[in-house]
């Protein structure tokens, strides 16, 4: 009875692992960073920020990864607002910074983030306002459009 019982176990321990694992393989993304990449910063994690959290920028940045620490975070080159702050930040709390030639304006701030499901991937996708543009012109963008020399900020 008790060799049944531990065989039991066992089966189900084998196929929780395989269902963890089928769940991690559908859903996880291989982050691209290079480094002298910019990304921006999620400030989900930051506790010291001033303000009212409804006011706060969702990112900060743009900051420039010095050093990759495998698949699952970078070093970032933080900025004197940030002394306190470890450079080590994880890859799933920082978007990735594009130059994209169809985006004519500059951004003004992202809005929001948020994840969708497109051919059975997850996909972040980010609302982006750009300057001198009306609210109807603001749509969301799998990637941050950024141009050299503007100041992205978000909610």
């Amino acid at each position: 009875m008790w060799k049944r019982a531990c065989n039991t176990a066992f089966k189900c321990i084998a196929e929780a692992k395989e269902d963890n694992k089928q769940r991690y393989d559908k859903t996880h993304v291989e982050p691209d960073f290079k480094e002298w990449d910019q990304v921006l910063v999620s400030v989900l994690n930051f506790n010291n920020l001033k303000g009212p959290k409804k006011m706060r920028d969702s990112f900060v940045g743009p900051f420039t990864i010095i050093q990759l620490m495998g698949n699952n975070a970078v070093e970032a080159r933080l900025t004197e607002e940030f002394p306190r702050k470890h450079p080590v930040i994880p890859t799933t709390t920082t978007p990735e910074i594009v130059e994209m030639e169809d985006s004519p304006v500059p951004v003004k701030r992202i809005i929001k983030a948020r994840n969708i499901r497109l051919n059975g991937k997850d996909q972040r996708q980010y609302l982006v306002r750009f300057e001198n543009q009306t609210a109807e012109k603001t749509n969301f963008w799998q990637r941050i459009p950024y141009q050299m020399g503007t100041f992205i900020s978000g909610d």
